[in-house]
């Protein structure tokens, strides 16, 4: 086996939840004594690429600025030239391209350069494509294996879900559920729960995009405080809704004392702000998994979330959290207030949460990538 033997493919290494799971992906390959490169098509920060450095992985960014061609056409010639010289150079044996716009195309580029082992990841929901007709050929025909990171996500791709153990993978299916996992060594919360006596402060942690729903975040958190005025927003994550936020807030006549914007925020960091939250909201219109759902759950706050994709599975409503009407702020404010005050079914919802988060640990999560390549 090459030194290099595992290809890691990707559009962009930024600050999204995509690539922070890549870098989960990169973790278990190393940890379990494989190597792999890394290369990104497009855009990338630098920051993000030392950590997948520091992960193990060698990385491999195609445009020296970050750009992306202007066209379809420029853009396939662009990856071939690039994924070329990278097998070229590496010769990888397993190639695990993650499904991000440009979609297939680097699938048929490596398929076409020899790789046959090919493992097409998807991190969302089947309602964000018009159609699935690509998707099915390339499972059937190019690539070795499709994974979804729910059952959920991989019934409505496919039709049928099955989540990788021990047992292997019916290949003849050519698809499988991989779920995603919280950090290594992530710092579950392990103090004694106490809500007597303390502030409410509910927690949103996403990009601030029309896709995570945030743009329901305030005229539901409006609703809330008209009961209870002292309630707190903590909102973690930036975007192009931003702007949109801030007028609302305006609009509903909401004081800057009840809202906290935090910004960008390092991912190591994140559970020191998980903790200053009672409950996190995840408004979601599509998700596939929804790691900030784990995450928060992880330090044992219950989640809000929209009632769609990988959310429905993750989130356990009633248990160690609430399902909410999709695009529906006044459901999301009454559901919270409910939870508001019913102190006892809180107190419950948290330590729940935590039992939850640990079944997505990263030592789970490591075990299950072995068996997918032990195929």
């Amino acid at each position: 086996m090459s030194k290099f033997s595992t290809l890691i493919a990707i559009p962009c290494l930024l600050t999204g939840g995509t690539e922070m799971q890549t870098l989960r992906l990169v973790e278990a390959l190393v940890d379990n004594g494989h190597h792999c490169v890394t290369v990104c098509y497009f855009e990338y920060d630098f920051r993000i690429v030392q950590l997948f450095e520091k992960a193990g992985s060698r990385v491999v960014c195609l445009s020296a600025y970050g750009k992306r061609p202007a066209s379809q056409r420029e853009t396939y010639s662009f990856l071939k030239i690039g994924l070329a010289r990278v097998v070229k150079e590496f010769r990888p044996k397993v190639a695990m391209v993650q499904y991000m716009a440009p979609g297939a195309m680097p699938v048929i580029i490596l398929r076409r350069l020899g790789i046959k082992n090919i493992v097409a990841m998807l991190h969302t929901d089947a309602d964000i494509y018009k159609n699935l007709r690509l998707i099915h050929f390339l499972q059937r025909h190019v690539a070795r294996l499709f994974t979804c990171v729910t059952e959920t996500a991989e019934r409505n791709f496919f039709g049928s879900s099955h989540i990788i153990d021990s047992k292997g993978i019916n290949t003849k299916h050519g698809h499988c559920t991989l779920p995603n996992c919280l950090p290594k060594d992530y710092p579950f919360n392990t103090s004694q729960f106490s809500i007597n006596n303390y502030q409410f402060t509910i927690g949103l942690v996403a990009r601030l995009e029309e896709i995570k729903g945030v743009d329901l975040v305030i005229p539901a958190f409006a609703k809330v405080l008209e009961s209870q005025p002292n309630t707190r927003l903590l909102v973690v994550g930036d975007g192009k809704l931003k702007d949109k936020m801030f007028e609302q807030q305006k609009l509903f006549n909401i004081p800057k004392d009840n809202i906290e914007w935090a910004g960008m925020v390092d991912y190591r960091k994140l559970s020191d702000y998980y903790r200053r939250m009672t409950l996190v909201w995840v408004p979601s219109r599509s998700e596939g998994f929804g790691l900030s759902a784990i995450e928060a759950m992880g330090q044992g706050c219950p989640v809000i979330a929209s009632n769609v994709g990988g959310l429905k599975e993750i989130v356990h409503d009633g248990y160690d959290g609430i399902h909410f009407e999709p695009l529906n702020n006044e459901d999301l404010a009454t559901k919270t207030l409910d939870i508001y005050k019913d102190k006892k079914t809180l107190q419950s919802m948290c330590h729940n949460a935590i039992v939850t988060a640990k079944q997505y640990s990263f030592e789970a999560y490591k075990q299950r990538v072995e068996w997918l390549l032990s195929v």
